[in-house]
């Protein structure tokens, strides 16, 4: 498996993996794709045998991003990375690639100096395989809101970075 940089040839396989995952991210088509890719910090895929498999698409507090959930922690934190999406294929689930997604971002995190990443997962509809993951990796619910016109509520979370020792 290798984790890189999106590229927009990749925009057919990352929208046909956010679609099957749509209930529990947001809809997106190729123009809001490229807003996205546009605006991120971060914007990842994993690859296996040339399939886009996964992908992790990230941003930077100051972003002029209109997500609902972004705009949350903006008005609370100055400084974070917010992770927006993080999607496997369901045929490659089970495999480690989220975790190493989330490493790596975790790394790039402490290696900028840092000490929050941000994100998001559904409570309802509910998304137990979403809310484990993110315990794992220290994230710990620092509000609730509504949202999709009152269709989802998430429970917003924070996991602290840590700080690399010299």
């Amino acid at each position: 498996m290798q984790i890189r940089d999106a590229v927009e040839a990749d925009f057919g396989g990352i929208l046909a993996l956010n679609e099957a995952e749509v209930v529990q991210t947001s809809p997106m088509d190729r123009a809001r794709l490229s807003e996205l890719d546009r605006l991120a910090a971060l914007h990842w895929v994993a690859e296996v045998e040339g399939q886009v498999v996964a992908f992790l698409l990230a941003m930077r507090e100051g972003a002029a991003y209109d997500s609902e959930n972004y705009r949350w922690f903006a008005a609370r934190y100055p400084r974070f990375l917010y992770v927006d999406r993080i999607v496997v294929d369901a045929a490659h689930a089970g495999q480690g690639i989220g975790a190493r997604l989330y490493r790596r971002l975790f790394d790039h995190a402490c290696a900028n100096g840092i000490a929050q990443i941000a994100c998001e997962y559904n409570l309802e509809p509910p998304n137990p395989a979403s809310q484990a993951f993110h315990a794992r990796f220290g994230f710990v619910g620092v509000g609730q809101q509504q949202v999709a016109g009152g269709h989802k509520t998430v429970s917003l979370q924070l996991a602290a970075v840590p700080v690399q020792a010299d």
